[in-house]
């Protein structure tokens, strides 16, 4: 459990990235989640399989062209293997990417009646879906209390000081331990756009971060 030095900062902290990053637009699964009401819990999944290894623009844009012919699962089965990849090709690793969106559209027809499963063990237990994918499809189509972890959401904590993890599987853990509920649904978001403006991997803008009096700079070696 958080102190309550560590969770009033941690507050402040996300207060601070709210404001500062108010006019930036989310990313495609933060903001096409339950509250937008545009993207099905399935279209948040094979959109979510599809950012893999690709920039947001990327993933929105071949997300939206896919959905305008294929829709459901078994749209997507019906759909021509080189028409789906000729339309996914541009998000790379296409070939196993499809073969992911055919395979885990097949298990949701043949398993889930051709819905999306609510609860964490039955999406794991889908090959091709991870933990972050799963947390991103319960939290942002599902409305439900996960923190979905990718590579900014593990580096970004580490780097303030917040956990001492290894991989994003410990840090969703240790994420859970100290970080207020309200904020669960907020971090992703926030984290991911201030980790491409501002908190990059190498030689972070340090000189312009908001909330460099948080921040230890843990493992930083070199910043601007």
């Amino acid at each position: 459990m958080a102190s309550q030095k560590q969770t009033q900062e941690i507050s402040e902290t996300i207060k601070i990235l709210k404001e500062y990053l108010k006019d930036e637009r989310k990313t495609t699964l933060n903001r096409e989640g339950k509250d937008a009401k545009s993207f099905t819990p399935y279209q948040t999944l094979i959109s979510c399989l599809l950012s893999l290894r690709a920039k947001d623009e990327v993933t929105e844009k071949i997300s939206l062209d896919l959905f305008k012919v294929a829709k459901t699962p078994e749209e997507m089965l019906k759909l021509d293997e080189k028409k789906l990849k000729q339309i996914i090709f541009s998000s790379g690793h296409f070939n196993k990417k499809a073969q992911a969106i055919y395979h885990v559209s097949r298990e949701l027809i043949e398993r889930f009646n051709s819905q999306v499963p609510e609860t964490h063990e039955e999406l794991l237990s889908i090959k091709h879906i991870g933990p972050k994918t799963a947390n991103i499809v319960l939290c942002f189509a599902f409305d439900k209390e996960f923190i979905p972890v990718d590579t900014h959401v593990h580096r970004i904590p580490n780097r303030l000081g917040w956990v001492k993890t290894k991989n994003p599987e410990k840090t969703e853990q240790e994420l859970i331990k100290i970080l207020p509920k309200e904020y669960w649904k907020d971090i992703n978001g926030l984290l991911v756009l201030f980790g491409k403006k501002i908190c990059v991997p190498i030689s972070p803008k340090c000189s312009e971060c908001p909330i460099r009096d948080y921040c230890k700079k843990i493992g930083v070696e070199k910043s601007r």
